[in-house]
C-alpha cells in the first residue's frame, strides 16, 4: 500500500480518538475533517440544510400533445421539401414548449433521445431563467371575467412545487436551483452561456452556487437591472428598485456579441456639433498618445500622428462632407492645414456606448402594456432581446426552463432563434401557446419566416421520480416511508369519496355503489400508462365499471383512453379530486364533491354546395370546478367589499354592502364564458404519436436500473469537490428506437382564442375542404380560463 503523506493526516491523539468513536457510532464527521483528511481546494463554499450533490438521472420519453404551425399563404419554393402544400412545416427543427417538472425535463433532455436533435441544431447556446423567487406568487393568477377579477389558487401539483421550492425558505430554493443548474450546465454547449435572474434576497447565494457549478473562472458579470424608479414605501431601508442577473459562461469558448446603447443627451450637447442638415459631428484627436509613432508632415502639419501616412491620406481623400473648413474627413484650421483634432466623425455612424453591467434604460412592464399577459413577474421583451442578442446568433438554440408568460419564446422567435421552453404550470403553457400563435400570425402577415412549435409533456412517469420521500434514508427506509405516505393518502381520499376500502387488494383501493375505485398518485398527473394498467387490471378481474380519482390528468389524455376502455367493455369514469379533501371537517360532514372532467359538444356543419367542405361549431362546454365557499366568503367580507369565488362550475361575485347585506351575482352566465381557447384538427388520426425510447430498455427498465432514488454524482462533477469539469463519456451512447404510443398528435389547423385586448371568440371554425371522400375523425380541443384542456372526437363523412 502506498504510504500516505504525513501532512494529509496531521491529527492529535484526541482527534484520532474522537474520529474513531464517531465512525464506530455511525455519526457524521465534523466539517473541519473534510479539509484535514481529504484534498479539498475550495476556499469558499455555500452550505445549506440537506445539501447533496446527487442529481436526477431519470430519463423519460417526451410525448407530443399538439403541433402548431400557422399555415403560410403558399409553400416556399426554395424549401418545398420542408413544407406541405399549405406551407405548414414538415421537416427541420420544431420549437418545443414542454409541460412538466423541469428537473425531469432537464434530465431527459440531457440523456434522452432529444439530445441528438439538440446537438444537430448546433447545441444549446443560451439559457435564461427567471426562477420563482417571488414567494407566494409562483402559480396563482388573476382571471378577468365579466369585468371582475377571480384569483385562481395553484392546484395541488403546483402547491407541491411551491412547497419543494420554498418549504424550508432559502434552503429549499437553493437546493432546488442547485440540482437544476448542474443539469443545465451539462446540457449547455461548450460555447454556451447562462443568465439567472434573481432579486436582492438571493443574489449572493445564487452567485456562490453558480461559481461552484460553473467554476469561478466562468463568471462574467452580475448585471444590475434598475427596473423601476424609487419607491415611496422605504421606511427603515432604501427603496428596492433593482434585480440582479448572474451571467456565467459554460467555458472560455463562450462568445459575447457586444451591445451598444445610445449616447446621453448631455454627452451629445457637450461633445458634438449640429450641422444645418441636422447631423451631428465632432473632430477626434489624431495625435499619438504614447509618442511611439514617427513624426511626418501631413499636408502642412508635422506631428506624431497615431495613424500611418496611408491611413491619414485615406481620410484626406474621403468624399467631401458638409462640415465647414474641411477636406474629406479632415478638419482644417484657419491656415488651411490639418489641426490636431482633425478626424471628422458623425454621430449617426457611431455604434454608441458599449453596454456595461448596469442596465437602467429598460423599464419594468406596466400592467397596461401591449406585452402584458397578466403575470406579476413578467419581464419586458426588451430585456430578453438584449440578452438573446448578446449571447446567441440567428439560428442558435436558446432555452428557458421557467418560461412563465412566454417572453423568452416570443423574443427568440422574433429574432430568428430556435427555442425550448418549459413550465410546470398549465396556465403558463397555455399563455405561452396563445402568445406564440400570435407571433406566428404577425410574422405571417409581415411575410417573415417562422418555425412551427409543438406542445410536449413527459410520458410514462415513474412514481419514484415524483413522490417526495427524501432525506438521508436507506433504500428500505425510503420504501417504508413511501408506503406509509401512500396508505395515508388513500385512506383520506376514500373517506372523502365515501368508498369502502378493499383490504388485501393489490391494485384497486375501494368500491362504491358497485363500482371499483382506484386512486391516482398524489404528486403527478395521471397519464396513459396508469390508465392502461387500470384497464388491464379490470380485465383480469372481469370488472366492467371503475371510477378513477386524481388531482390532475395529463394534458391530451382524453377522450382517447376513454374510447379505448369502452371498446374493451369497461365503463371508466375519471373524477377530479377537489382540494377540500384535506379539510377534515368537510370530509366528516360529507361535503366533499368529486367532479367529472369537463364536457365538450361540437357539431359538424356541412356545406350544402360542396360535399367536401365543412365547418365545426362549438355548441356546449361545461366544467365543475370549486374553489372557496360562497358562504365562507360572505362571512369574512367587510362591509362595502366583494370577492369572486368558484362554486360548482360557476364564478360567483359575493358582495356585502355598507349595511351588511350580502348579494350573489353569477359572472359565468353562459357556457361560453368558460372558454378561453379552442382549436380544431380536421383529420386527427393522420399523424401517429411516436416516442423514442432506449433500445431493449423501455421506461420502466431504465428507472429500475437507476440507482436508488436516482441519486448518483452528476457527470463531470467531482463527488468531493463539486468542481465544474466537462462530462467524460464512460460508456457507449444509448441507442433509441421509435414506438407508437397508441395515440395521435393534435395538428392545430384552426383556432380562436381570447387575448387581454380582445375578449371575443369565434364559435364556428373556418371552412375546411377535404381532398378525398371518406370518413374522418375531427378532434376539437377546448382550453378553459384556468388553462386546463379537454378534447372530444367528432366523426364526419364527406364526399
Amino acid at each position: 500500500m502506498a504510504k500516505i503523506p504525513k501532512e494529509a493526516y496531521e491529527l492529535s491523539d484526541a482527534e484520532k480518538r474522537d474520529l474513531t468513536q464517531l465512525i464506530q457510532q455511525g455519526r457524521p464527521l465534523p466539517e473541519k475533517y473534510r479539509f484535514i483528511l481529504f484534498e479539498d481546494k475550495r476556499e469558499v463554499e455555500l452550505v445549506w440544510n440537506g445539501k447533496t450533490r446527487d442529481v436526477c438521472t431519470t430519463v423519460l420519453p417526451f410525448q407530443s400533445l399538439e403541433h402548431v404551425d400557422e399555415p403560410r399563404k403558399e409553400a416556399p419554393e426554395i424549401q418545398s421539401d420542408l413544407f406541405d402544400t399549405r406551407g405548414r412545416q414538415l421537416k427541420g427543427w420544431t420549437n418545443k414548449l414542454i409541460w412538466g417538472d423541469n428537473k425531469l425535463i432537464l434530465s431527459s433532455l440531457k440523456s434522452g433521445a432529444l439530445r441528438r436533435q439538440i446537438e444537430d441544431a448546433g447545441g444549446l447556446k443560451l439559457i435564461y431563467i427567471d426562477p420563482p423567487f417571488d414567494v407566494g406568487a409562483d402559480f396563482s393568477m388573476d382571471i378577468e371575467i365579466g369585468g371582475e377579477t377571480f384569483h385562481k389558487e395553484p392546484n395541488l401539483l403546483e402547491q407541491i412545487a411551491y412547497r419543494d421550492t420554498w418549504g424550508r425558505g432559502a434552503d429549499s430554493f437553493i437546493a432546488m436551483i442547485y440540482e437544476r443548474l448542474i443539469l443545465m450546465r451539462d446540457l449547455l454547449a461548450e460555447d454556451g452561456s447562462i443568465y439567472v435572474h434573481v432579486d436582492s434576497r438571493l443574489n449572493s447565494s445564487v452567485r456562490l452556487v453558480m461559481e461552484e457549478v460553473f467554476g469561478k473562472s466562468n463568471y462574467r458579470n452580475e448585471i444590475t437591472w434598475v427596473r423601476a424608479a424609487s419607491h415611496n414605501d422605504a421606511t427603515d431601508q432604501f427603496g428596492k428598485v433593482k434585480d440582479c442577473i448572474m451571467y456565467f459562461a459554460r467555458s472560455e469558448k463562450a462568445h459575447l456579441n457586444i451591445q451598444y446603447v445610445p449616447y446621453s443627451a448631455e454627452y451629445i450637447d457637450a461633445e458634438w456639433r449640429k450641422l444645418p442638415s441636422g447631423r451631428y459631428y465632432k473632430a477626434e484627436n489624431m495625435l499619438d498618445p504614447r509618442g511611439s509613432m514617427k513624426f511626418f508632415d501631413f499636408h502642412g502639419t508635422v506631428a506624431r500622428w497615431r495613424a500611418t501616412p496611408e491611413n491619414m491620406e485615406a481620410l484626406w481623400n474621403a468624399p467631401q462632407t458638409e462640415v465647414p473648413d474641411s477636406h474629406g474627413r479632415i478638419k482644417l484650421g484657419k491656415d488651411g492645414n490639418p489641426i490636431k483634432r482633425c478626424r471628422i466623425m458623425f454621430l449617426d455612424e457611431m455604434l454608441g456606448v458599449p453596454l456595461s453591467d448596469n442596465w437602467s434604460d429598460i423599464a419594468y412592464l406596466a400592467g397596461g402594456s401591449k406585452e402584458a399577459a397578466g403575470y406579476k413577474t413578467q419581464k419586458p421583451e426588451a430585456l430578453l432581446e438584449r440578452i438573446i442578442k448578446a449571447s446567441s446568433n440567428e439560428g442558435d438554440l436558446v432555452a428557458d426552463f421557467f418560461v412563465g408568460s412566454g417572453t423568452t419564446a416570443a423574443v427568440a422567435e422574433k429574432l430568428g432563434r430556435k427555442w425550448i421552453c418549459t413550465d410546470l404550470g398549465k396556465f403558463a403553457i397555455h399563455t405561452t401557446r396563445k402568445r406564440m400563435i400570435q407571433v406566428q400570425r404577425e410574422a405571417k402577415d409581415a411575410g417573415k419566416s417562422f418555425r412551427a412549435f409543438e406542445v410536449l409533456n413527459l410520458g410514462r412517469y415513474e412514481r419514484q421520480a415524483y413522490l417526495n420521500v427524501g432525506g438521508r434514508l436507506s433504500g428500505k427506509q425510503k420504501e417504508q416511508a413511501l408506503a406509509q405516505k401512500e396508505r395515508e393518502f388513500r385512506d383520506l381520499i376514500l373517506r372523502a369519496y365515501r368508498a369502502e376500502p378493499l383490504e388485501g387488494e393489490p391494485f384497486f383501493h375501494g368500491k362504491n355503489a358497485g363500482r371499483l375505485v382506484v386512486i391516482g398518485p398524489i404528486n403527478l398527473p395521471v397519464g396513459r400508462l396508469f390508465v392502461e394498467e387500470v384497464i388491464t387490471e379490470c380485465r383480469k378481474r372481469g370488472a366492467s365499471r371503475v371510477d378513477m380519482l386524481a388531482f390532475e390528468f395529463e394534458m391530451g389524455l382524453f377522450p382517447a383512453v376513454l374510447d379505448e376502455a369502452r371498446q374493451k367493455g369497461i365503463d371508466l369514469t375519471p373524477k377530479q379530486i377537489p382540494p377540500e379533501v384535506f379539510d377534515k371537517r368537510a370530509v366528516e360532514k360529507g361535503q366533499v364533491v368529486f367532479f367529472d372532467i369537463s364536457f365538450i359538444e361540437a357539431t359538424p356543419r356541412y356545406n350544402k354546395k360542396d360535399k367536401f367542405t365543412l365547418q365545426i361549431e362549438l355548441t356546449d362546454f361545461s366544467v365543475y370546478y370549486t374553489q372557496g365557499a360562497a358562504e365562507a366568503a360572505a362571512a369574512s367580507l367587510k362591509d362595502g367589499k366583494s370577492q369572486v369565488v368558484c362554486e360548482q362550475g360557476q364564478l360567483i361575485k359575493v358582495s356585502k354592502n355598507k349595511d351588511g347585506i350580502v348579494t350573489r351575482e353569477t359572472l359565468t352566465k353562459n357556457w361560453t364564458d368558460w372558454v378561453d381557447y379552442w382549436a380544431v384538427d380536421f383529420d386527427y388520426m393522420s399523424r401517429r404519436e411516436i416516442i423514442k425510447v432506449a433500445k431493449d430498455a423501455g421506461t420502466e427498465k431504465q428507472a429500475a436500473d437507476a440507482p436508488e432514488g436516482s441519486a448518483k454524482p452528476p457527470e463531470g462533477l467531482n463527488p468531493l469537490s463539486g468542481s465544474a469539469k466537462p462530462p467524460v463519456p464512460t460508456e457507449s451512447p444509448t441507442e433509441f428506437e421509435e414506438r407508437w404510443t397508441g395515440s395521435y398528435i393534435f395538428e392545430n389547423e384552426w383556432q380562436s382564442f381570447r387575448t387581454r385586448k380582445n375578449r371575443d371568440l369565434e364559435f364556428i371554425s373556418a371552412p375546411h375542404t377535404y381532398t378525398q371522400a371518406g370518413r374522418y375523425t375531427v378532434a376539437v380541443k377546448v382550453i378553459d380560463i384556468f388553462g386546463n384542456d379537454t378534447m372530444v372526437l367528432v366523426p364526419v363523412n364527406v364526399g
